[in-house]
C-alpha cells in the first residue's frame, strides 16, 4: 500500500483529539511509508491507545524518534479498515508528545507522579529532549512535606523546643500503653479522634503554631498549650470510671475545649504581650467561688495570668462516693 492511500485528503484540523469509538478487535492491515518525505503536509490520523489524534508527517518525522521511523518507511505500521493508524500505548500523554515534537518544548503536568508517567512516554517514542525535560524536573522538584511535626523523645528534647520557639505550641501525649486497667468500649475511638484533630489542627495553623508530639509522656491523652515559653493550658482526655465494681480508664474527645484553647494560644504568635482586654476574653472568673478579685490581687494578677490551667475532662467517678462539692468552686480550689 502506497503512502497515499493512508492519508485522509479531507482534514483541516492539526492535533486535535476526539473521544475514541469503542473499537472490538479492529482489522489490521500494514502500510508502509517509504517515500513520505514529500507529504508533510498530509494529515495523518493515529488511534493511541483508543485516544485519536491528527497530525502531520512534519510533525511526526521533525526529531529522530521511534515515531519518525515509522512514518519514514524504516518500520511498518498497522492500520484499521477506516483507516486510523494503530499504536499501542496509552493515550493519556501523547498529546504532550506532539507539542513537544511541534515546539520542541511543552508544560509539563502537575504532580510527579503525572511527569514519571510522561517520562515512561518519551522513553519508548525515544524523544530524548523530552526524557532529560522530565528527568531534571523530578531531580530539581523534589515534593516538601506540608508540616514537619517534632516528636520528642526526651524532656530535655521537649524543653528545649519549646524554649527556643518564637511561635506558641501545641503539644499532645499521648501513650496507650500507660494505661493500667481495661479501656471502656469508646475510649479506642476517641484516642484516634484526638489524634486526627492534632493533624488536621497541624495542617490548619501550619507556620503560625509550632505542633509537637510525645510518645513517652506520663498521659494517655493530654494536651498542653505553650505561649512565649509558658504553659498556658492543659487539658486532659482522661479519667478513672468504675464500672461492674472495677475501674477502668475512659478517655474522652473534647474537641470544642481543644479547638478553644488552640485559638488562645495565638494571643501569644507575636512576641508583645497580647492585649490586656484580648486576656480578659479568654479568662475564667472564679469570683463567684469567693476567691479574690484581681483588684485585690494587685501584682500578683500577672501571676494568675501565667498559672496553669488544668481541665480535666471528667474527674474520677466513685458511685459509692459520690463528690458533693460544686463543680465551679471545685475549680476554683484547683486553679488556686
Amino acid at each position: 500500500m502506497s503512502g497515499d492511500s493512508c492519508l485522509p485528503q479531507h482534514h483541516t484540523q492539526s492535533d486535535s483529539t476526539s473521544p475514541a469509538p469503542h473499537l472490538a478487535c479492529p482489522k489490521t492491515k500494514t502500510c508502509s511509508y517509504r517515500g513520505a518525505v514529500g507529504l508533510g503536509n498530509k494529515y495523518v490520523r493515529l488511534n493511541v491507545g483508543g485516544t485519536l489524534f491528527y497530525t502531520t508527517l512534519q510533525i511526526l518525522t521533525r526529531q529522530n524518534s521511534m515515531l519518525k521511523a515509522m512514518f519514514s518507511g524504516k518500520k511498518e505500521v498497522f492500520t484499521d479498515k477506516e483507516g486510523w493508524i494503530l499504536i499501542d500505548r496509552s493515550g493519556k500523554h501523547f498529546g504532550s508528545i506532539l507539542c513537544y515534537l511541534r515546539d520542541g518544548t511543552v508544560t509539563l503536568p502537575k504532580g510527579r507522579q503525572a511527569v514519571q508517567e510522561l517520562l515512561a512516554e518519551a522513553k519508548y517514542y525515544l524523544i530524548q529532549g523530552l526524557i532529560e525535560l522530565c528527568q531534571n524536573t523530578l531531580q530539581g522538584n523534589q515534593e516538601q512535606p506540608l508540616c514537619v511535626i517534632p516528636v520528642v523523645t526526651s524532656s530535655k528534647e521537649e524543653e528545649r523546643l519549646i524554649q527556643s520557639s518564637t511561635k506558641p505550641v501545641v503539644k499532645l501525649v499521648y501513650n496507650r500503653s500507660n494505661n493500667k486497667y481495661s479501656y471502656t468500649s469508646n475510649s479506642d475511638d476517641n484516642l484516634l479522634k484526638n489524634i486526627e484533630l492534632f493533624d488536621r489542627l497541624s495542617l490548619s495553623f501550619n507556620g503560625r503554631v509550632l505542633f509537637i508530639k510525645d510518645v513517652i509522656g506520663d498521659e494517655i491523652c493530654c494536651w498542653s498549650f505553650y505561649g512565649q515559653g509558658r504553659k498556658l493550658a492543659e487539658v486532659c482526655c482522661t479519667s478513672i470510671v468504675y464500672a461492674t465494681e472495677k475501674k477502668q480508664t475512659k478517655v474522652e474527645f473534647p474537641e470544642a475545649r481543644i479547638y478553644e484553647e488552640t485559638l488562645n494560644t495565638l494571643l501569644y504568635e507575636t512576641m508583645p504581650l497580647p492585649d490586656n482586654s484580648l486576656l480578659e476574653a479568654t479568662r475564667r472568673s472564679y469570683n463567684n467561688c469567693g476567691s479574690h478579685s484581681e483588684e485585690e490581687e494587685g501584682p500578683g494578677g500577672a501571676e494568675l495570668r501565667e498559672r496553669v490551667r488544668r481541665i480535666h475532662v471528667k474527674s474520677i467517678v466513685r458511685k459509692a462516693d459520690p463528690v458533693t462539692s460544686s463543680p465551679s468552686c471545685s475549680a476554683a480550689s484547683e486553679s488556686s
